[in-house]
């Protein structure tokens, strides 16, 4: 088997991975309620008999027996409220929010306190009935049960204060936005996953690779991915970016030989168990790594208020608003200086800034073609982003203004309409519009002309 890939930092990368999921920290925390009751045993032993001796056993049973009931019932309905919640942001905004709200921090910390609290609360009874903790000298159980309460009351207060905003709009909205900059922060700090950017054309020599079973690409470990093709003497050109879907043998990327293996144990075999290795897919797009699906997600938030069924014009101008912070903070990636060392032997093609205009505007634009609110927001947004510095966003927001004015202007009938909107948009961008559109008009009265 190939053990290219087990690097520190891919192995750092899987652990966050992990610390996102439930079940890992209800794990954490009920080993850390088993090791403390093993810490007050070893403890026990160092306490005077004065002070061990000051509380019996009983004090400590009335704790215990209060944690064990009343942390079964808080779990239960906790659990009902996380999954009511889950349940109604799925249908209210759009499925693909759902799993974001899984990896709530504080949701999952609560519920693994709670569990862990359980725990505690049943080990140390069992402890007692066999007279491990002995009944007269029960002191450090007290203390640490007390200690557990503690805890237990700081993240119920915790909890109560985050169900009053839990699974509403404006958080669900606040955390899309939070999560999208964070991965587009992620991204920038390491253009190109710290690989040597895709611009240039592939060599001809370099040999197509295929995947045997299709899926997203949803995380790209590249530290692990260089050290495959360094071992193996290649260089791995990923012609397709992360997000991107694959079917059954499909190319996924290109390989050049342009060495020998480090070792003859590097075979074909081996490297594409190692590609392989460091390059994950699923059936479901994720987060991670990917700062388009968050974009996406956000425009289908507002797309869905634009339903006739929800008709909630101002939320898709909250969203809207948000889009336009997170693409505020794109930088080419290919210009942008690089803060550690350069992964030589892959390649990696920058984001688009087409396609982040895209992802982020194109469908609310198509849905709220004729809310005249919606399209003043959007023409705005975008004149702020011709603004922006990077020449490349500057044209993709140009481009999309158009596009978007034009189609506006097409669907709202009411002149008074097309005014509001053309007086929100880039005065570049009217002219051309009005131009085409006059062009348009031109054109369809000769047809109608020659037609009759």
């Amino acid at each position: 088997m190939n053990f290219d890939f087990l690097l520190p930092s891919t192995v750092l990368r899987k652990a966050k991975e992990y610390s996102k999921k439930l079940w890992i920290r209800v794990l954490i925390i009920g080993c850390l309620a088993v090791l403390s009751l093993a810490l007050s045993t070893l403890i026990e032993r160092w306490i005077p008999d004065s002070l061990a001796t000051y509380l019996t056993g009983s004090a400590a049973d009335r704790l215990l027996s209060i944690i064990a009931n009343a942390m079964l019932a808080v779990t239960t309905f906790s659990l009902s409220v996380m999954v009511t919640v889950y349940r109604s942001t799925s249908t209210q905004w759009t499925p693909r929010v759902h799993r974001l709200i899984v990896q709530d921090l504080t949701t999952q910390n609560t519920l693994a306190v709670f569990i862990g609290a359980y725990v505690y609360a049943l080990i140390a009874i069992i402890l007692r009935e066999l007279g491990v903790f002995d009944d007269k000298r029960a002191f450090v159980l007290f203390v640490m049960t007390v200690l557990v309460l503690a805890i237990i009351v700081f993240y119920l207060i915790r909890w109560v204060l985050h169900l009053q905003t839990f699974g509403s709009l404006i958080d669900t909205s606040r955390q899309i936005e939070k999560q999208a900059r964070e991965t587009f922060k992620e991204r920038l700090t390491n253009p190109c996953l710290g690989a040597n950017p895709l611009v240039d054309s592939i060599p001809d020599s370099a040999e197509v690779f295929c995947v045997e079973e299709g899926g997203y690409i949803q995380h790209i470990y590249p530290e692990a991915l260089n050290t495959v093709a360094k071992n193996h003497g290649v260089k791995i050109y990923m012609i397709r970016n992360i997000g991107s879907f694959i079917f059954d043998n499909e190319p996924l990327l290109k390989i050049d030989h342009v060495g020998d293996p480090l070792d003859e144990h590097h075979t074909e075999k081996s490297l594409r168990e190692g590609i392989e290795s460091s390059i994950r897919m699923g059936d479901l797009r994720t987060y991670d790594q990917d700062p388009r699906f968050g974009l996406i997600v956000m425009g289908e938030v507002a797309s869905k208020a634009l339903s006739p069924g929800v008709n909630d014009p101002g939320t898709a101008i909250d969203v809207i608003t948000r889009m336009g912070r997170i693409l505020s903070d794109y930088e080419d990636e290919v210009a942008r200086d690089r803060e550690g060392e350069v992964l030589d032997n892959i390649y990696v093609r920058p984001l688009d800034p087409a396609d982040l205009i895209e992802d982020a505007f194109g469908a609310l634009a198509r849905d709220g073609s004729t809310v005249v609110e919606v399209q003043q927001r959007l023409q705005k947004t975008l004149s702020g982003l011709m603004r922006h510095p990077d020449e490349g966003l500057r044209k993709a927001a140009r481009a999309a203004a158009e596009l978007h004015l034009q189609r506006a202007l097409m669907h709202t009938e009411y002149t008074a309409d097309q005014d509001q909107i053309l007086a929100s948009s880039d005065d570049a961008v009217c002219d051309v519009v009005k131009k085409a559109l006059d062009n348009q008009r031109s054109e369809n009265s000769g047809d109608a002309v020659m037609n009759g």
